[in-house]
């Protein structure tokens, strides 16, 4: 019997993975991995401000689904075979010391993804992984029981199996569907939104943790996250907003991201817990400047702004508050509003939603249902998590399947 002959298109975390767990599964396959750029795994050195947040210390597969506004579902059972504490697992018998910050978090010790980077590059080759870099496909047909992979140079490979693990670009959405495959609509995930406010960008470097938000997209329900907050000489950013941006990103996309947030600055304390505060400061600070005194948990530039939204001044004291401005002021602490008239980016993920219909792949092998022999892994699906690891995750978890299917699968 000859050896399997596997191609893999994406020079990412996935097609990497993928590619090596095929080899590590079946040492006999010929593995191919092609890239079209010159520099394989780039979106890896810049992930997560350089540092490369691996994934999330998340280690129950129902819990870890929840972070994943589109195909949770499809990776629930996907989870049971290869999850988060397998990542760790995996790259810490590779070499790699990992470190769990507060937050959940999981980055290599070194704080450098140089060190993913390498580890994935030195692996691959280790294991007998033939790297193409700077090969380009064209186009892939099938023809019998072989996938014919058509590159822009002209060259024509041919293979038993096929991985396309190209991202969100849109040369993998054609071979997809020119194999059969339906593709949802891409559209951005994980952005920041942009308010046209000109006092509030003035405070941008400030942040708040936590605060709740709430978004109104027209007459949809409401979508809330709590956490931290970031304002930005465009509007706002930080975990909260962009977990927001995951789970409304069709529904933004939809309305022109054009909707209401409503920020609630002090989400630990009841609305009436709120006002209580407020009397008290203004029965024993009645004479003190309110901007200069502010009695709340906030940055004092922020309480300047919010009271300025109420129309309190520099020279308005505590006891000269009346009750309908108190009023006022605790409405803005608890339920400010705020329109989003934009997007903006989050330069260190750029994820997308949206890709292939997930109903036409089976999970536990990442199995084309449609064109036998044909896998698929990473973002070209469409799942998309939240910031903070879900991704790369998902990238790790699909791959890993795809990779030791195809290389334990008969030819």
């Amino acid at each position: 019997m000859l050896p399997a002959k596997i191609v893999v298109i994406g020079g990412g975390a996935a097609g990497f993975f993928g590619a090596i767990a095929c080899a590590e599964a079946n040492p006999q396959a010929q593995v191919t991995l092609l890239e079209a750029s010159r520099q394989p795994l780039a979106k890896v050195r810049i992930s997560g401000g350089g540092r490369c947040n691996v994934t999330h210390a998340c280690f129950e597969p129902q819990a870890l689904v929840q972070n994943y506004p589109r195909g949770g579902k499809a990776l629930r059972g996907a989870f049971s075979r290869f999850q988060a504490q397998d990542t760790v697992a995996w790259f810490t018998a590779h070499g790699v010391k990992l470190k769990t910050e507060a937050d959940g978090r999981i980055f290599p010790i070194t704080d450098n993804s140089e060190t993913i980077v390498e580890c994935l590059m030195d692996t691959a080759q280790a294991e007998g992984v033939e790297i193409w870099t700077g090969a380009a496909v064209a186009g892939v047909k099938k023809a019998g029981d072989e996938f014919e992979v058509l590159l822009r140079s002209g060259e024509v490979m041919k293979c038993d199996r096929l991985l396309l693990a190209t991202g969100s670009s849109h040369i993998g959405y054609k071979i997809a569907q020119e194999l059969g495959h339906h593709i949802v609509a891409p559209v951005p995930s994980l952005f920041t939104f942009n308010i046209a406010e000109a006092k509030l960008q003035a405070l941008a470097g400030i942040s708040v943790n936590p605060v709740r938000l709430r978004l109104y997209v027209e007459e949809q329900p409401a979508l809330e996250q709590t956490g931290a907050l970031l304002i930005t000489h465009w509007g706002v950013s930080g975990p909260a907003v962009l977990k927001l941006s995951a789970w409304g990103a069709r529904l933004l996309h939809e309305r022109q991201y054009q909707a209401t947030l409503i920020v609630n600055w002090l989400p630990e304390l009841t609305q009436e817990q709120v006002k209580q505060k407020v009397l008290a400061i203004k029965n024993e600070w009645g004479k003190k400047a309110i901007a200069l005194h502010r009695g709340v948990d906030l940055p004092h530039r922020l309480w300047q702004y919010i009271i300025n939204r109420v129309g309190i001044t520099t020279n308005d004291r505590w006891a000269e508050l009346p009750n309908k401005t108190l009023n006022l002021l605790v409405q803005e602490l608890t339920q400010g509003k705020y329109f989003i008239n934009g997007k903006g980016v989050f330069k260190e993920e750029f994820v997308t939603c949206g890709g292939i219909n997930l109903s036409e792949i089976n999970f536990k092998t990442m199995e084309s249902k449609v064109v036998s022999g044909l896998y698929f892994a990473g973002e070209i699906l469409d799942i998309d998590g939240v910031t903070g690891g879900f991704n790369f995750q998902s990238a790790w978890t699909t791959a890993y399947l795809a990779g030791t299917a195809m290389g334990i699968s008969d030819v």
